[in-house]
């Protein structure tokens, strides 16, 4: 299927700051750019920064004063609907280097706190299966609610407050995995259903030697995702991090579905 997507960002930074920004789709073998463009208002270069872009295409902006970042993109989503139950996790010392510190734990998925309580819930069930139980245990027991927590919420905050907003589910969710021996991080996506219409955050599980994304949210369809960007938590896969001191003026996402591949 194809995917448009339109996103406009206004901030006014009352110093100059260095600004990282990732808003553009990622590349990859499920999702094929047709066309995309980033542009920021006053001009500004900017400037790709180095890494694998497999986990997102980041960019450095030079900001001042009054400035609007966009990015319109078509992407065609070539994606199976979620179907793990019955894959499982391969021996750990069968994994790929790259998705070894999946296991560990991170600032905002604190596995370890966790382990004692997914050990007790979640025996039983392994691989994908074990995946499901413990998103469908999330779905269940959180309340999605729109500002019942900030930039310093962890997955601990959330499961002791069972409530918050997409980044916290999934948090949670991978925090679970981590501490049950599944590989897990986090994705920021691109995504049709959201309503209202803001960037989310999803997981991807590391199951019969590949990543398969899972929304515990349940807000959103997998095969419809457009992923951004990939990381061990929130702090990988921020849509922007300001070096200094910015004030938000105004922010629109908007994201469809169009007549496209088929």
């Amino acid at each position: 299927m194809r995917v448009k997507i339109d996103a406009s960002l206004a901030y006014n930074f009352a110093q100059p700051a260095d600004v990282l920004l990732s808003l553009e789709a990622i590349r990859s073998d499920d999702q094929t750019i047709v066309s995309d463009r980033l542009a920021a208002l006053p001009e500004s270069g900017l400037k790709l920064a180095e890494g694998p872009e497999r986990l997102g295409r980041r960019r450095w902006l030079e900001a001042e004063g009054d400035v609007t970042i966009s990015y319109t993109a078509l992407v065609d989503v070539s994606r199976r609907p979620l179907s793990i139950a019955g894959l499982l996790v391969p021996a750990r010392r069968d994994l790929p280097y790259d998705v070894i510190s999946y296991l560990l734990p991170s600032r905002y998925c604190e596995a370890e706190k966790l382990s004692s309580f997914a050990e007790e819930a979640f025996s039983g069930a392994v691989g994908g299966d074990l995946v499901l139980n413990m998103a469908d245990w999330i779905f269940e027991n959180f309340e999605y609610a729109p500002g019942s927590s900030n930039e310093t919420t962890t997955a601990t905050d959330t499961f002791l407050m069972r409530r918050g907003v997409c980044r916290d589910f999934a948090h949670t969710l991978i925090s679970f995995c981590r501490a049950m021996g599944v590989p897990a991080r986090m994705v920021s996506a691109y995504a049709p259903a959201i309503d209202p219409p803001d960037f989310h955050a999803v997981v991807e599980v590391w199951l019969d030697h590949a990543w398969h994304l899972i929304d515990p949210t349940r807000l959103s369809r997998e095969e419809e995702l457009v992923r951004i960007a990939i990381g061990r938590d929130a702090t990988d896969i921020s849509f922007m991090t300001i070096f200094g001191a910015a004030e938000l003026r105004d922010q629109r996402v908007a994201v469809e579905v169009v007549a496209g591949n088929g």
